[in-house]
This record gives C-alpha cells, structure tokens and sequence, in this order.
C-alpha cells in the first residue's frame, strides 16, 4: 500500500470547494503561485488510515478549455501532478451544469470522485439525490458532503485510498457519442493520434482529437511541435467543420458542448433527482435577493456595507494598531540604547525599525479588514456586487465581465492589481479587456490602503472611516470616467452581453474565515518582510550617501561646540531652556541638510518645483518615487526619512503623529497625497502584468497617463483646498 497520495480538488467556482478543502487540511496548507501565471494554487495536508495525504486545491474552472488562467491552471497541472485520485466537488443544487467538468475529467482517462457538496443545501430545496443510481450512470464513486461542517469527510478520504488503490495511476477511458457528424472523424483522428504516438504520453489519444475539434490552442500549440501529423489533425477538423457548417449552421465545438450536457441531461432524468414538496419553492437565496439586488434598494444597501466595513475596521483595529505601534516604538528605543550612533544603528533604526515597522504597524486593520472581506466572499455577496455593478459598466463601455477584475485590484479595498489584470483573460473582447487592464490599478490595493490608512489617521482621525470610503469611491469613479473616455476615443468597439449565474447565500464557518483572512494577511506580512525590507535598505542607503562634506560637518559641529559653551557657562534655567532648544534646532537643521544632500535628497529636491503644485516636498517625492516599485514603499519610505531628518524624532510618536506635527504638512496636503496615490502609475509588477495581457505600449502608456491624470487631480485638490 502507497504511504502517500496525492488527491486533486476539482470543482466549479461557488461549489463550496475551497470550504471543503479547509475542512479536510486544515491549517496545514500553504498558497503558492503557479509559474508564469498569477493564480493561487494550494496544497494541503491530512494525516488518514496511517497514510499522508497531499490535497491540491485547483482554481475553480467551469470547464477543461483553455480560455481563461484558471482553466489552463487547473488542467495542467492535473496533466503534470498526476494525482491518484481527482475529486469533482459539484454542487448538489445544480448538478446539469457542474458535472459538466466531470465529463471532462473522466474523458482525461483520470481516476475520479463526484463530491455532491452542500447537500444540506439541496435538502433546503427539497431535492433528494440518488447517490447510487448516479454513480453508476457516470462509472465513479459518488459521496454526499457538506465542506462547512465536514459531513462526509471521512468516507470521501476512505473511498480516495480505495480508488487510488484500485487505479494503480492506470488510465480509465470514458466515451460518450457526439454524433453521426463527429464520432467518425474523432474515431479516425484518436486512430492517427494511437498510431503515431502523437502527445499519448501526456494525454489519452480520444481527449487530443476532441481538443482539436475545440481549436484548443494550447494543445495545437503543443502539437505544432510535434511534427506533421498536428496539420493531418487540423485537415481533418476542417473537413468536419466545413460540414457542420453547411449542414447545421453550427461548428464542432457547440456541438460537443450540446452532447455532454445531452448526456448529463439524460442521465439525471433517469431518476437520479427528485423534487420533494412544492416545485415553486422559493429559495431563501431568492428571499433575500428581491432585497439585497433590488433595483434601487441594492446598490444603497451595497455602500451601506461597504462604509459599515470600514467603521468597524477603524473602530476595532484602533486599541491593536496602538500596541504594535507602541512595540516598535520601544524596539527603536532599546536599538537606540544599546547600539552605539553610527551607521548601523541608522540602518536598524531609521531603514528597518522605522521603515518596515511603519507598514508592519497596519496589519491590525488589515487583518480586521480582510476578515470582513471574507466574510462577504464566502456568504456568496460578492457575486451579487458584481451582479448589481454590472449596469453601472455596461454605462461606461465596459463588460459586466469587468467587474471582477475590478472587485480583485481593490475595488473593495485590500486586493491586488496583479490577479486582477490576470482575471481579464475571462473578457472575450480584446477592447473591452484593455479598457479594464488600463483602470483596474486605480482602486484600492492592499498595497495603497497602508498609505491611506496613515495619512487618514495623521489628518482625519475623528474620520478615517469616512476618508477611506470616500477614498474607495474616488478610485471607483476614476476608473469608470477614463474607461468611457478610452472607450470613446483609443479603444473604440461595440459591447459584448453578460450572463452570471448568482450562487446560493451560505453562512461562513469561523475556520474558513479565519483560513481565508490569514492566507491574505500572510502575504501582506511577507511582503514587508522580503520586498519591502530590501527596497527600505536600499532606500535607506540612498537617503544617507554620500552625506556632507567634511567641512559642511566641521562648521555644525563648530555651531553645536559654541552653544553647548554657552550652556555649561549658564545659570538660569530659562537661558538653560533657550539654548538646549537652539542645540536640538542646530542638529535637527544638520540631519536635514544631510538627508538633503544624499542621493533620493537630491532627487526630491529636483521634482520639488514642479510638485510643489500639489503640496509634495522633497521628502514625500522620495516616497513616491519608491512607490513606482511598491505602493507599500511610500509608507516605510516617510518613515524613514522622517526617522533621518530628526535628531529626536523618538520623541514625535508614531509616524502619524509626525506628520500632523510638520507644519508643512497640512490636511490639504494630505488628501492631495491621497488622490495622487490613489491614481498614479501602477507599480512595477502590475506594469507587466499589463504588458503580458496587451503589450509594452500600452503598459507604458498606463505608467505615463496614469501620472499625469493624477498629477493634474492632486493639483486641483491642493490648490482649491488652499483658496478654502
């Protein structure tokens, strides 16, 4: 008997998959990107029957084509891991159209088993599932589970091990007929396919032609590199679909879409679901909808939860932002006490203490934040924000496909623009596509939300909650107006229909939350600790070279000598007070001029007369630079040199308060800093991400007119905010 095994997690989206491999692993997983595309993939871990169990988590596809990052995700590396045993969770309410991908899963010739997830669900409806009779319709074992409560847990992972057991890794062919049309031709392609051993060794010879007869192009990409016989295939499927075409008005790849769902039609109506009660039960999903996407009640009740999220987030996360404040207060404190002045105590104080502790200060709100994010994600919510935010893009020339993408990059803050400009591959049409890659990156990002969360703490704490969702809605705005200038002008076309199907309300469970919360907090937590940190010593290095020159030094120094003479000669505490304040002035003036003087100082001092316009000073100019390569960077980086040019900033509190306490520093300047965030150049990795998706021009042109439109706004806000 196998000591390991390996189990793939398949499944629609919203089929409660990714709640069911919480409950099998647990905490014992980790999330990792697959190569090349930004798609989480996880794998888990689960001790059963003496034998370790690796559970891979594939991204939730509908089918096995090759349209979309998750659908190739999820294939290849079924074709790659070759797990034992594949486990289609589908869901038991709707059942003609998630078996749709175990069809194609068992035409992948893999050991699989049907997971009828959210059975209490079902039982809601009054459905009542024959799990025998459907087993043997489709010749794979069927279990019955509920993945938030772990119902059927335990017999899943047994009949696994059977499985795994019984396959030996063997193949296992499955065929349904696709017509007189078809079944010849794909019998004649799988023969040529077994004959010439033309892709076998990955994938079984009938699944090639019927990918052929899809134009799946990863597979015909494949396929080209394999000889001649890819151009025999490509003759055939031509023939056939000049026929089809002639004949039906249709080509082959509706017409195997038609005969699978025929099939699972057929089979279902064998008896394998009956209805119990009353056909026109209406569901609670369906109650609560005619409320929550009501016409004109949803959208008001869609920003009412919003604005609530983020009063709680404030509200709760204030008394723990305070202790992790306070803790890396009193770390600069004890590097302070123990490490002698020099450059290493700069480094550790002012590089990484002040820097990465400035956005490592936020991982209180951001955990509150996305606990409620998941929250609303699970509860199946989202999807009706997309539903209901689907009339409002149609409007501004984008697709209802759009609002993802959108959800993804920020639009309820806390996302990331990387996936987000990745989930535009779902977009058929390339216009529509671009126009959504060239403004997803103005909503709120994880990355910018640290930089608001200090600026609205610094200037608006009374109001934090208020600035950020008005700040959310800034970005919302900014993203439809340009995408209907695009629209109009760079990227003219016709739009596109939308179809969406709405998944069934279900109350989270704690675990799941708390899973789900701390995956995207980790990635926040890593982040500060592996980029941000180097890019905060690198920027560190850059605000402390090449210093003042020997005799600039001598000349403070001969300043400070003069008034330190003074003060020993002195007798009254107010001429004592007078010159220990003129001693701080003078060191605080030389730790300016330094930090002035090094390399990011004179870059600052460079940009100063242009964005001076919006109320920026050198200072903030050497975070925004930093920013080009992390949103995260503006905050570590105002530590920093607000850490350097200050002799006690020790004693100014947190960064927030140091920077309500610069008088240069105004509320006006704040908000202005805000929207110049909010809108300007992506960072670098979503910049290619935006060249992968379209090309270098546009992600250049992204970089440029996303600076200059938030330049201009950022400008408009100083100086009207300096006439109020």
């Amino acid at each position: 008997m196998r000591s390991t095994l390996t189990i793939a997690l398949a499944g629609n989206p919203n089929s409660g998959k990714t709640t069911l491999f919480n409950t099998l692993t647990g905490s014992r997983q980790h999330v990792g990107n697959y190569p090349g595309i930004t798609v989480d993939t996880r794998e888990g871990f689960v001790e059963y029957n003496k034998r370790m169990l690796t559970i891979v988590d594939l991204p939730g596809t509908y089918s096995l084509s090759a349209y979309s990052p998750e659908e190739i995700v999820a294939r290849n590396l079924l074709i790659q891991k070759r797990p034992q045993v594949v486990v289609d969770v589908v869901d038991a309410t709707n059942l003609e159209r998630n078996l749709y991908l175990g069809v194609q899963l068992l035409e992948l010739g893999l050991p699989m088993i049907i997971a009828l997830n959210m059975m209490d669900e079902a039982e809601k409806k009054g459905l009542r599932i024959d799990a025998d009779l459907l087993s043997q319709k489709f010749g794979a074992e069927v279990v019955k589970t509920v993945g938030r409560t772990g119902k059927g847990k335990l017999d899943l992972l047994q009949k696994c091990c059977v499985l795994a057991d019984e396959a030996g890794g063997a193949s296992r062919p499955f065929f349904i007929s696709y017509g007189p049309d078809l079944d010849p031709v794909i019998d004649e392609m799988a023969a040529r396919i077994e004959e010439t051993s033309f892709l076998t060794r990955w994938y079984p010879a009938r699944w090639v032609a019927l990918k052929y007869l899809e134009y799946d192009e990863e597979v015909m990409a494949q396929g080209k590199k394999e000889g001649t016989i890819s151009e025999e295939l490509q003759s055939m499927v031509k023939k056939v679909s000049d026929h089809c075409e002639k004949t039906l008005n249709t080509e082959p790849e509706a017409i195997i879409a038609d005969y699978r769902y025929g099939f699972i039609s057929s089979v279902l109506k064998t008896g394998v679901v009956n209805r119990e009660g009353t056909s026109n039960r209406r569901a609670v999903s369906e109650v609560l909808d005619r409320f929550l996407t009501h016409r004109y009640a949803g959208p008001v009740l869609m920003f009412m939860i919003i604005y609530a999220l983020f009063q709680v987030t404030f509200g709760l996360g204030e008394i723990p932002l305070g202790w992790v404040e306070g803790f890396f207060g009193w770390l600069g404190e004890t590097c302070r006490a123990l490490i002698p002045q020099g450059l290493l105590r700069s480094l550790l104080v002012s590089g990484i203490i002040d820097g990465v502790g400035g956005v490592l200060s936020f991982v209180p709100l951001i955990v509150i934040m996305f606990f409620g994010l998941a929250f609303l994600e699970d509860s199946g919510y989202m999807a009706r924000v997309a539903y209901m935010l689907d009339r409002v893009l149609r409007t501004f020339g984008l697709h209802g496909s759009s609002v993802m993408p959108f959800v993804i990059s920020g639009g309820i803050p806390g996302g990331c623009a990387v996936p987000g400009c990745m989930a535009t591959r779902a977009l058929r049409s390339p216009k529509e596509k671009l126009a959504t890659l060239l403004t997803a990156p103005f909503l709120s990002c994880g990355a910018k939300v640290p930089v608001f969360l200090l600026l609205a703490g610094a200037f608006f704490p009374k109001a934090a909650a208020e600035v950020l969702f008005w700040i959310t809605l800034l970005g919302w705005a900014a993203a439809l107006v340009v995408a209907r200038l695009l629209r109009s002008t760079l990227i003219k076309g016709p739009p596109t229909p939308f179809v969406m199907e709405l998944p069934p309300y279900r109350m989270p469970t704690l675990k799941g939350l708390c899973i789900h919360t701390w995956e995207r907090a980790w990635q926040y937590i890593k982040k500060a600790g592996t980029i941000i940190l180097a890019i905060s010593i690198l920027l560190w290095a850059a605000m402390t070279f090449p210093g003042l020159s020997e005799e600039r030094k001598a000349l403070y120094q001969d300043r400070i000598d003069a008034v330190q003479q003074e003060l020993e000669g002195a007798e009254e505490p107010g001429i004592r007070d007078r010159l220990a304040a003129e001693m701080t002035r003078i060191r605080n003036e030389r730790k300016t001029v330094e930090l002035k003087q090094s390399l990011a100082g004179r870059m600052g001092t460079y940009f100063e007369s242009v964005t001076s316009w919006a109320g920026f000073d050198w200072r903030t100019n050497i975070a925004l630079i930093g920013g080009f390569a992390a949103k995260e960077v503006i905050v570590s980086t105002l530590g920093t040199s607000y850490s350097l040019g200050s002799v006690d900033s020790e004693a100014a509190g947190s960064l927030s308060d140091r920077l309500a306490a610069d008088p240069d520093f105004t509320r006006v300047t704040g908000l202005s800093l805000m929207v110049f965030v909010l809108l300007y150049a992506p960072c670098f990795v979503t910049v290619v991400a935006i060249a992968r998706e379209s090309s270098w021009k546009w992600a250049l042109f992204s970089v440029v007119f996303n600076t200059v439109f938030a330049f201009s706004l950022a400008v408009a806000v100083f100086q009207v905010g300096q006439l109020m």
